[in-house]
């Protein structure tokens, strides 16, 4: 007679080979371009229409106005330039899907610049009226409204399509973090129903998701999606609404469905070759979809510059002398071949 602990073992043992082929496939991550001498810490990242890469620079090291370097899409630098009356710490940037306006958030300013790609000459789009901001993010919805994280008061600022009307749309403590590092609201995005705007907290490890309604535009109660992504970063969604996250404290992409389970890990640290360039990922910030590839920034910030205690990639970000945006494959290397190509 099999009793049932009997059963639960052979099914088990049945179901090892199913689990082993669905497990993580670290897909490498490789050097797509690499950052003029002066540009350093990339950070913010987004692809225009003919797969150029356009990356802004969190140049805690650097003084001046902050870059936007530009790169075609097999990696060659078209252009750096330089943001105009914008401080060196620059996060998020994203082309208006209704303008197609360049819209680049200065986190050191506490604004969001309207920019010319070309030139790097910028006017006001809008700034929150409100002290101590930490803008980091930006997404759009589809009446064209801009939603913008606030890493440091927990906030997502809400304008219109022309930057007016700006309120602090939603306000929340799991917007806020006490953790390592210290950003709060950082990547956020929409699902494709336009039914939840997904946040990620990097300081709490977590991913935040607030109910949308598609009629008003108001938000729901947040709550937590899912925990555990080790200084969740960037945040993008793609077609099949999977969640795809920048673990900056882990050095890799952590791939969840829309249940929240994991289900897949992309890329891996593999040191700095002889030129100082970060191999892989280090301290991997901002990521986006374009054509077969998803492109991520190697941020590689020694947090010890603002005076907080080390983390396990400090020792490796201060050696970095050139910086890089890496490129994996856009598909999930999953047993079962699903693809999930943007």
């Amino acid at each position: 007679m099999i009793n049932s602990l009997t059963r639960l073992f052979l099914a088990l043992v049945l179901l090892a080979p199913m689990v082993g082929a669905n497990g993580w496939d670290r897909t490498r991550a490789t050097v797509f371009g690499v950052l003029p001498e002066g540009a350093v810490n990339p950070e913010g990242i987004t692809a225009d229409e003919h797969g150029n890469i356009y990356v802004t620079t969190f140049g805690v090291t650097s003084s001046g106005p902050g870059h936007l370097v530009v790169f075609e899409r097999h990696g060659d630098l078209i252009r750096d330039v330089r943001v105009a009356n914008s401080s060196n710490l620059l996060l998020g940037l994203a082309f208006h899907p209704m303008t197609r306006e360049l819209l680049v958030l200065d986190f050191g300013g506490g604004k969001v610049w309207r920019v010319n790609p070309e030139t790097g000459d910028s006017t006001l789009f809008f700034a929150p009226n409100a002290m101590g901001t930490g803008l980091n993010a930006l997404t759009f919805d589809d009446a064209g409204h801009v939603y913008v994280s606030d890493s440091f008061l927990g906030i997502i600022w809400r304008s219109d399509a022309a930057g007016g009307n700006v309120i602090p749309w939603v306000n929340d403590p799991l917007l806020r973090t006490t953790g390592y590092p210290p950003f709060g609201a950082n990547g956020l995005n929409f699902n494709n129903a336009k039914t939840k705007l997904f946040v990620a907290n990097t300081g709490d490890d977590t991913v935040v998701q607030i109910p949308f309604d598609r009629v008003t535009h108001s938000p729901g109660m947040p709550s937590v999606f899912v925990n555990g992504i080790n200084g969740a970063d960037g945040l993008i969604v793609d077609r099949d609404d999977n969640l795809w996250v920048a673990a900056n404290q882990a050095d890799e992409i952590v791939v969840v469905d829309p249940m929240g389970m994991a289900i897949a890990k992309l890329g891996d640290f593999n040191g700095i070759d002889r030129q100082g360039r970060p191999n892989g990922l280090l301290f991997p910030a901002s990521l986006v979809f374009s054509g077969e590839f998803l492109y991520v920034t190697n941020l590689s910030l020694d947090l010890r510059l603002f005076m907080l205690p080390p983390s396990v990639d400090s020792e490796w970000c201060a050696q970095v002398r050139r910086f890089t945006v890496s490129k994996i494959r856009a598909q999930l290397p999953r047993g079962d071949d699903k693809d999930q190509e943007e």
